[in-house]
């Protein structure tokens, strides 16, 4: 399939859009403005073109314009014009019907079908401010952003973590209501609910040890960058054992019986304390030789634009999915000039579509020839004259 590009998007009631319409043909984009004019609206209106919460993980009832007195949000509409391969045009949207709705519909070609059919299509992988601290804060967080590289390239990993986390609440219910009660839990239930468990958690832990070998080999091949290079590991027991060679049936086996062991001891602390939800992702800066998290601000940030660039690079060159569409919110504003000219480079190089932001137009002068810039005010949106540099 290769090649998807946004060529149109339009909002109708999202966040602090009453309506937009963006005609960007495929072209990168930088988008600048003060903040709060809401530049990172529209990257999570694009954001919400795959399964998903989208990359602030807000409700539906969130996204959806109030006004002042209103208490929630309206019915919203996302919908886009993506170019293919080809040249046709694919018309995908999704939305609510009602203010409020708890559930979203998507439509392709105006035809109702389940959000998870929109990575077919559109795959965008992103970078936020919400990212910087990722090496300082819970293991939780890294292995959200980590599992979002492994969903980017397959989209299966969603649904395998969904069945997981639905079996495992299930499970902990039953554990705790016979720590709460004394009676014990129905032995043969929990037994069915560990054989799901241990079946999506082996497949879990698979899609990420071959990410991160994937990934590792991308960094270690990509040469002499600006970018910190970088070595991944996790920790986790069950991606080490998929990383070591134990196939899925192995995996499988083995978590089934650890947490048929474990029902004491979870029952009592009221969570899981083994399976793939416990593992860790663990990233070094190769040439300081330490933890990413002693490493300063920006190299922190330049670590983890690198992993996304790679995860970009990778999955360009698939021949069966689309390229990933990458949205960089507030990135440049923490690359010096040297890394923002290498990255204005990488994007070009790679024939991705970026989407950037920022509140200077300036963070922006080497995409200006390659990228569409659009300042964005209380005004609207005011795409400035594009005259593409002829080496490009």
């Amino acid at each position: 399939m290769a090649s998807a590009t946004i060529a149109r998007l339009r909002l109708t009631d999202f966040r602090s859009y009453e309506r937009a319409d963006l005609q960007v043909g495929g072209r990168s984009v930088y988008l600048f403005g003060p903040n709060g004019a809401g530049k990172t609206n529209l990257l999570e209106a694009v954001s919400l073109l795959s399964p998903g919460k989208g990359l602030r993980g807000s409700s539906l009832a969130e996204v959806g314009r109030r006004l002042p007195g209103e208490s929630v949000g309206r019915a919203w509409a996302v919908a886009a014009e993506v170019e293919q391969a080809d040249g046709e045009l694919l018309k995908v949207g999704t939305g609510t019907e009602l203010a409020g709705a708890a559930r979203r519909i998507v439509r392709i070609e105006g035809e109702t079908v389940p959000p998870g059919r929109l990575a077919d299509h559109v795959r965008p992988m992103w970078l936020t401010p919400a990212q910087d601290r990722l090496f300082l804060e819970a293991a939780s967080d890294r292995r959200k952003f980590f599992d979002r590289l492994v969903f980017a390239a397959e989209p299966s990993h969603a649904s395998h973590a969904n069945a997981y986390d639905k079996a495992q609440r299930e499970r902990m219910r039953l554990l705790s209501d016979a720590a709460e009660g004394g009676a014990p839990a129905d032995p043969a239930w929990l037994t069915v609910l560990e054989a799901r468990l241990a079946a999506a958690g082996a497949l879990m832990a698979h899609a990420r040890a071959r990410t991160l070998t994937a990934l590792q080999a991308e960094i270690d091949g990509r040469g002499d960058r600006p970018f910190p290079q970088a070595r991944l590991a996790l920790t986790g027991a069950w991606e080490q054992m998929a990383l070591t060679g134990a196939d899925e049936a192995e995996i499988e086996l083995q978590l089934a019986s650890a947490l048929a062991a474990a029902r004491p001891r979870d029952g009592a602390a009221g969570r899981a304390l083994t399976g793939p939800h416990r593992g860790d992702l663990a990233v070094f800066h190769v040439d300081k030789d330490r933890p990413a998290s002693e490493c300063s601000t920006g190299e922190q940030k330049a670590l983890i634009l690198n992993l996304v660039l790679a995860q970009a690079a990778r999955l360009s060159r698939a021949e069966s999915a689309p390229n990933p569409i990458v949205l960089l919110d507030e990135v440049a504003a923490h690359l010096d000039l040297t890394r923002r000219a290498a990255l204005a480079d990488e994007l070009t190089a790679l024939k991705l579509q970026a989407f950037l932001t920022g509140t200077d137009e300036s963070l922006f002068d080497h995409l200006k020839g390659r990228a569409l810039g659009v300042r964005v005010s209380e005004a609207g949106l005011t795409p400035l004259e594009f005259t593409a540099l002829e080496d490009e």
